[in-house]
């Protein structure tokens, strides 16, 4: 039986993690939980999300949990639009590592 091969798209560590999420939510499990939240690009695998954030913040990666957003929608005046669909990266640190963010 032939193993079917996906083309992977190489991205820089700065073109996985595009921002990081800072939510009262996210601040709540950064600190009880050593957990930190990223919006990262819709076509990183959990394998590049974790390479991504250990090259970018000198950090060991123990868990990776992501969750792909719908876009929602919006309404100016008359018109609706969609907003981007786009996904979010729960990235878990070892116990001795932590981001300060500021």
């Amino acid at each position: 039986m032939a193993e079917k091969t996906r083309a992977k798209l190489e991205l820089d560590p700065y073109q996985v993690v595009l921002r990081p999420l800072i939510t009262e939510k996210g601040t709540h499990q950064s600190t009880r939980h050593n957990a930190y939240t990223f919006a990262v690009n819709p076509l990183a695998t959990k394998e590049d999300i974790k390479q991504a954030v250990e090259a970018l913040f000198n950090v060991k990666v123990q868990r990776v949990r992501t969750q792909n957003r719908a876009g929602k929608e919006r309404r100016t005046k008359f018109r609706v639009g969609q907003m981007a669909d786009w996904k979010k990266a729960i990235v878990t640190l070892n116990e001795e590592h932590r981001i300060d963010f500021f």
